[in-house]
Protein backbone atom coordinates (compact mmCIF):
# COMPACT_ATOMS: atom_id res chain seq x y z
CA UNK A 1 0.00 0.00 0.00
CA UNK A 2 1.07 2.99 -0.63
CA UNK A 3 0.16 7.10 0.76
CA UNK A 4 1.00 10.41 -0.39
CA UNK A 5 0.98 12.90 1.72
CA UNK A 6 0.86 16.28 -1.24
CA UNK A 7 1.61 19.63 0.43
CA UNK A 8 2.15 23.01 -0.11
CA UNK A 9 3.85 25.77 2.41
CA UNK A 10 4.72 29.49 2.50
CA UNK A 11 6.98 29.41 5.53
CA UNK A 12 6.97 25.75 7.24
CA UNK A 13 4.13 25.04 8.90
CA UNK A 14 2.12 23.08 6.81
CA UNK A 15 5.58 21.12 6.11
CA UNK A 16 5.95 20.51 9.69
CA UNK A 17 2.45 19.18 10.23
CA UNK A 18 2.79 16.87 6.94
CA UNK A 19 5.84 15.02 8.55
CA UNK A 20 3.83 14.14 11.36
CA UNK A 21 0.88 12.91 9.15
CA UNK A 22 3.16 10.53 7.62
CA UNK A 23 4.76 9.80 10.88
CA UNK A 24 1.22 8.57 11.56
CA UNK A 25 0.84 6.95 7.92
CA UNK A 26 4.46 5.24 8.78
CA UNK A 27 2.79 3.09 11.43
CA UNK A 28 0.41 0.71 9.42
CA UNK A 29 2.47 -2.13 8.86
CA UNK A 30 3.19 -2.14 4.98
CA UNK A 31 2.57 1.62 4.18
CA UNK A 32 5.08 2.88 2.25
CA UNK A 33 4.74 6.74 2.90
CA UNK A 34 6.01 9.81 0.29
CA UNK A 35 6.24 13.43 1.15
CA UNK A 36 6.03 15.55 -1.99
CA UNK A 37 5.12 19.33 -2.59
CA UNK A 38 2.98 21.05 -5.38
CA UNK A 39 4.62 23.04 -8.02
CA UNK A 40 5.54 27.05 -6.99
CA UNK A 41 3.38 29.60 -8.92
CA UNK A 42 4.43 31.93 -7.62
CA UNK A 43 7.22 34.16 -9.12
CA UNK A 44 10.85 34.50 -7.03
CA UNK A 45 10.45 38.13 -6.88
CA UNK A 46 7.53 37.68 -4.79
CA UNK A 47 8.72 34.91 -2.60
CA UNK A 48 11.41 37.05 -1.86
CA UNK A 49 9.77 40.30 -0.84
CA UNK A 50 7.82 38.08 2.06
CA UNK A 51 10.18 36.45 2.62
CA UNK A 52 9.60 32.62 2.08
CA UNK A 53 12.33 31.82 -0.27
CA UNK A 54 14.71 31.64 2.77
CA UNK A 55 12.14 29.43 4.61
CA UNK A 56 11.11 27.27 1.86
CA UNK A 57 14.67 25.80 1.89
CA UNK A 58 14.44 23.91 4.86
CA UNK A 59 11.91 21.26 2.21
CA UNK A 60 13.37 22.24 -0.60
CA UNK A 61 14.91 18.74 -0.47
CA UNK A 62 11.66 17.08 -0.86
CA UNK A 63 9.90 16.46 -4.34
CA UNK A 64 7.60 17.64 -6.62
CA UNK A 65 4.84 15.36 -7.15
CA UNK A 66 3.48 14.99 -10.84
CA UNK A 67 -0.57 14.68 -11.51
CA UNK A 68 0.16 11.71 -13.38
CA UNK A 69 1.84 9.92 -9.87
CA UNK A 70 -1.27 10.44 -8.19
CA UNK A 71 -2.99 6.94 -9.27
CA UNK A 72 0.06 5.34 -8.21
CA UNK A 73 -1.45 5.94 -4.56
CA UNK A 74 -3.75 4.59 -2.30
CA UNK A 75 -4.51 7.06 0.09
CA UNK A 76 -3.29 10.76 -0.71
CA UNK A 77 -3.43 13.15 2.36
CA UNK A 78 -3.21 17.55 1.12
CA UNK A 79 -1.80 19.90 2.94
CA UNK A 80 -3.22 23.39 2.78
CA UNK A 81 -2.24 26.73 3.82
CA UNK A 82 -5.81 28.72 4.12
CA UNK A 83 -6.14 31.94 1.65
CA UNK A 84 -9.30 34.29 2.62
CA UNK A 85 -11.25 30.20 3.99
CA UNK A 86 -10.47 28.39 0.44
CA UNK A 87 -7.56 26.17 -0.65
CA UNK A 88 -4.07 28.36 -1.38
CA UNK A 89 -3.69 28.86 -5.01
CA UNK A 90 -0.85 26.13 -5.44
CA UNK A 91 -2.89 22.96 -4.51
CA UNK A 92 -5.80 24.59 -6.67
CA UNK A 93 -3.71 25.13 -9.99
CA UNK A 94 -2.30 21.16 -9.02
CA UNK A 95 -5.66 19.83 -8.58
CA UNK A 96 -7.21 21.77 -11.74
CA UNK A 97 -4.91 19.88 -13.62
CA UNK A 98 -6.09 16.56 -12.69
CA UNK A 99 -9.04 16.66 -15.30
CA UNK A 100 -7.42 13.55 -17.42
CA UNK A 101 -7.17 11.19 -14.18
CA UNK A 102 -10.77 12.56 -13.36
CA UNK A 103 -12.03 11.14 -17.13
CA UNK A 104 -10.56 7.84 -16.14
CA UNK A 105 -11.47 7.05 -12.74
CA UNK A 106 -7.93 7.15 -11.72
CA UNK A 107 -9.25 7.97 -8.02
CA UNK A 108 -12.25 6.34 -7.83
CA UNK A 109 -11.96 4.40 -4.02
CA UNK A 110 -9.09 5.96 -2.75
CA UNK A 111 -8.60 7.23 0.80
CA UNK A 112 -8.48 10.93 0.82
CA UNK A 113 -7.99 13.69 3.36
CA UNK A 114 -6.73 17.54 4.03
CA UNK A 115 -5.33 19.32 6.71
CA UNK A 116 -4.81 22.69 7.24
CA UNK A 117 -2.90 25.84 8.98
CA UNK A 118 -4.40 29.26 9.28
CA UNK A 119 -3.17 32.45 10.81
CA UNK A 120 -6.16 32.61 13.61
CA UNK A 121 -8.44 29.91 15.31
CA UNK A 122 -11.57 31.59 13.01
CA UNK A 123 -9.35 32.18 9.59
CA UNK A 124 -10.79 28.99 8.15
CA UNK A 125 -9.55 26.20 9.73
CA UNK A 126 -12.78 24.04 8.72
CA UNK A 127 -13.63 25.98 5.34
CA UNK A 128 -10.43 25.51 3.72
CA UNK A 129 -10.37 21.91 4.24
CA UNK A 130 -13.81 21.16 3.03
CA UNK A 131 -12.60 23.39 -0.22
CA UNK A 132 -9.88 20.29 -0.56
CA UNK A 133 -12.67 17.92 0.02
CA UNK A 134 -14.62 18.89 -2.52
CA UNK A 135 -12.22 18.22 -5.27
CA UNK A 136 -11.08 14.82 -3.57
CA UNK A 137 -15.28 13.83 -3.77
CA UNK A 138 -15.48 15.20 -7.41
CA UNK A 139 -12.66 12.31 -8.00
CA UNK A 140 -14.98 9.58 -6.45
CA UNK A 141 -12.30 9.08 -3.21
CA UNK A 142 -13.72 8.35 -0.39
CA UNK A 143 -12.81 11.34 2.29
CA UNK A 144 -11.21 10.65 6.14
CA UNK A 145 -11.20 13.43 8.41
CA UNK A 146 -10.29 13.57 12.61
CA UNK A 147 -13.00 11.50 14.38
CA UNK A 148 -13.53 12.31 18.13
CA UNK A 149 -11.82 9.24 18.73
CA UNK A 150 -8.89 11.93 19.05
CA UNK A 151 -9.70 13.29 22.48
CA UNK A 152 -6.79 15.75 21.75
CA UNK A 153 -9.64 17.63 19.14
CA UNK A 154 -11.39 18.22 22.35
CA UNK A 155 -9.05 19.88 24.50
CA UNK A 156 -9.58 23.16 25.72
CA UNK A 157 -7.01 23.93 27.68
CA UNK A 158 -4.13 25.68 24.99
CA UNK A 159 -5.82 27.11 21.66
CA UNK A 160 -5.90 24.26 19.08
CA UNK A 161 -6.02 23.92 15.53
CA UNK A 162 -8.33 21.08 13.85
CA UNK A 163 -11.45 19.90 13.62
CA UNK A 164 -13.40 16.62 12.21
CA UNK A 165 -12.45 17.48 8.93
CA UNK A 166 -8.84 17.49 9.61
CA UNK A 167 -5.57 18.52 11.28
CA UNK A 168 -5.06 22.08 11.94
CA UNK A 169 -2.49 24.50 13.05
CA UNK A 170 -2.66 28.06 13.83
CA UNK A 171 0.21 29.96 12.74
CA UNK A 172 -0.39 33.39 13.68
CA UNK A 173 -0.64 36.65 11.70
CA UNK A 174 3.01 36.84 11.02
CA UNK A 175 3.44 33.05 10.95
CA UNK A 176 5.27 33.64 14.96
CA UNK A 177 3.97 29.81 16.80
CA UNK A 178 5.01 26.70 15.29
CA UNK A 179 2.99 23.69 15.45
CA UNK A 180 1.95 22.67 19.60
CA UNK A 181 2.68 19.25 20.39
CA UNK A 182 -1.23 18.64 20.32
CA UNK A 183 -1.48 19.57 16.95
CA UNK A 184 1.19 17.59 15.92
CA UNK A 185 -0.33 14.60 17.72
CA UNK A 186 -4.13 15.56 15.69
CA UNK A 187 -1.90 15.25 12.44
CA UNK A 188 -0.27 11.90 13.41
CA UNK A 189 -3.65 10.52 14.18
CA UNK A 190 -5.05 11.58 10.83
CA UNK A 191 -2.21 9.96 9.29
CA UNK A 192 -2.77 6.84 10.65
CA UNK A 193 -6.46 6.70 10.86
CA UNK A 194 -6.30 7.62 6.84
CA UNK A 195 -3.91 4.59 6.20
CA UNK A 196 -5.78 2.41 8.17
CA UNK A 197 -9.21 3.21 5.88
CA UNK A 198 -7.18 3.18 3.06
CA UNK A 199 -5.74 -0.20 3.64
CA UNK A 200 -9.42 -2.07 4.25
CA UNK A 201 -10.32 -0.23 0.89
CA UNK A 202 -7.89 -1.97 -1.03
CA UNK A 203 -8.13 -5.36 0.41
CA UNK A 204 -11.83 -5.34 -0.96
Amino acid sequence: MKTLVLFYSTYGHVWKMAEAVAEGARQVAGNEVAIKRVPETLPKELLDQIGATEAQKAFSHLPVATVEELADYDAIILGVPTRYGNMCGQLQAFLDATGPLWAKGALVGKAGGAFVSTATQHGGQETTVRSAHTALLHHGMVIVGLPYTWQGQSNIDEMTGGSPYGAGTIAGGKGERQPSQNELDGARFQGKYTAEIASKLAAR
